[in-house]
């Protein structure tokens, strides 16, 4: 692996992990925010159409997945997460498109998403699952 793209995949895998990191706690904890009504991923996960409850389920899987991508070894587990990061991405993009909100709401998602794939593309051998043939 050459050193650009060493320096991509973990320039990627950084910014993943602090963003996914920071929406998992604020969906896990859903606190209060001073002035608002109700905490800001209540008022967002509302008007998606989703109960409440799917905070502490994304924000948990979020959680958990950027330590199975962040800890060396467990290829499999890593495939694992970066198909949990693009499936719950994809499922936010699309559930802002079909609900007609704004590109600005939809934003992070899009950038979450990109991220995903470029860390994804970009890692190193050591952390991908090989194939044998038997």
């Amino acid at each position: 692996m050459s050193k650009r793209n060493k320096i991509i995949y973990w320039i990627a895998t950084l910014w993943l992990a602090l963003g996914m990191v920071a929406t998992g706690l604020v969906q896990v904890l859903k606190q209060q925010a001073e002035g608002q009504l109700s905490p800001p991923g209540v008022y967002g996960i509302t008007q998606l159409g989703y109960p409440v409850y799917f905070l502490t389920i994304i924000g948990v899987w979020k959680l958990l997945g950027v330590v199975a991508i962040l800890v060396p070894r467990f290829p499999l587990l890593k495939e694992w997460a970066y198909a949990g990061f693009f499936f719950i991405m994809s499922g936010a993009i699309f559930s802002h498109i079909a609900t007609g909100h704004s590109m600005k709401e939809m934003f992070p998602a899009l950038l979450l998403l990109a991220l995903t794939v470029v860390s994804w593309y970009f890692r190193p051998a050591d952390r991908k699952v090989i194939l044998v043939n038997q």
